[in-house]
């Protein structure tokens, strides 16, 4: 199936080295969860884990549209989030493989990757945990009066939870600059979205709370990215958060322990017809790509999965000491329970440097 009529006019109008990027991202998210899937069939990985093969186009479209001082929150489907944002596959593996070289220092597992660095502030298991969090984030990036945007994805399971309406709700009272994704896969866990969910539109549930909202195409990368810079520019222009919903599909299921006697394997074939990989290659035959360029990509990816399972297989576990490394911040009373040595009086703030002193 192509691309919409819409994105084969604007093709034209992204340069050739950045399209490269966005078919390089989701042939590397493609190729990664494949192989973690092997993994965990090979027990390499243990555990629960979700991945998000058939999604590609909705996360490489919405984070390569975001600046570096820009915030996500993610949901536990977030490897491919996490390499979109520039998280080396290596360090993803390795956390999976539960490795102290991982992202996380393997603590965290597939569901808890994180990189401060980069602003990638999570996957969260608990379901619409991450909203109320990113208005967290949002306030205080509007309280500094920076025009950073923190982008909250999450999947249409949570738009039923409290949080979900809590969060939308703080959001637009107080102009926070959040942009809300919903990734609509059409299943939350093994239940059909229109089940549990009234009304099949989600998008338009923001527009009760006065959010401007809208739906995208989240198998289309150009559309998704035309639809976030579009809300991107309102959220920094200081006019409160925005919400877009992106339909997509997962090819697999809820995690690799679903069996998915819920759906028919028609309806999953029926989705691969509208793969979103296959479709942007085919657009970039079209314009100015070769089938050797696009092949090229491919054993570049190839190379760097290789590589990541090989430093993921030869990393150490990490130690039973790290267990208890960065839980609890330092408090008055050492390790034996005894007062800590009282801390020294602070200088005087002529004593200080200039920003010291002006920060006393």
């Amino acid at each position: 199936m192509p691309l919409s009529n819409t994105t084969e006019k604007s093709i034209v109008a992204v340069p050739k080295e950045e399209l490269g990027t966005l078919l390089y991202k989701m042939m590397l998210i493609r190729r990664f969860e494949e192989k973690a899937a092997e993994m965990y069939a090979r027990g390499r990985i243990k555990g629960f884990l979700h991945l998000y093969i058939g999604q590609e186009a909705t996360g490489v479209g919405i984070i390569s549209r975001l600046r570096e001082d820009d915030y996500i929150y993610s949901h536990y489907r977030e490897h491919g989030h996490a390499l979109a944002r520039g998280l080396e596959p290596k360090a993803v593996m390795a956390e999976l493989f539960g490795k102290a070289t991982g992202a996380s220092r393997g603590l965290g597992g597939s569901m808890h990757m994180f990189d401060k660095s980069r602003r990638f502030m999570g996957g969260y298991a608990i379901v619409a945990s991450q909203l109320p969090l990113a208005c967290g984030t949002a306030l205080a990036c509007k309280q500094l009066g920076s025009d950073t945007v923190i982008v909250a994805i999450f999947g249409d399971g949570a738009v039923n939870e409290g949080s979900f309406h809590e969060s939308l709700n703080l959001a637009a009272v107080w102009r926070l600059p959040v942009l809300f994704v919903c990734e609509n896969n059409y299943y939350g866990m093994g239940t059909q979205v229109k089940r549990v969910t009234a009304g099949a539109e989600i998008y338009r549930r923001a527009e009760v709370y006065g959010i401007h909202s809208e739906q995208a195409d989240g198998m289309d990368v150009l559309e998704v990215r035309e639809r976030v810079d579009r809300a991107l520019e309102q959220v920094r222009r200081g006019e409160g958060p925005a919400f877009i919903e992106a339909i997509t599909y997962r090819y697999r299921g809820h995690s690799m322990a679903d069996p998915e006697f819920y759906r028919e394997k028609s309806e999953v074939e029926q989705w691969r017809d509208r793969d979103p990989i296959n479709r942007f290659k085919d657009a970039l035959l079209d314009a100015d790509f070769s089938q050797d360029e696009i092949d090229a990509t491919q054993e570049r990816v190839e190379a760097e999965i290789n590589d990541a399972v090989r430093f993921a297989e030869d990393s150490p576990i990490p130690s039973v000491e790290s267990l208890t490394e960065h839980v609890y911040a330092p408090s008055a009373l050492d390790a034996r329970g005894s007062p800590a040595e009282e801390p020294s009086e602070p200088a005087p703030a002529e004593e200080l440097s200039e920003p010291a002193a002006k920060a006393a």
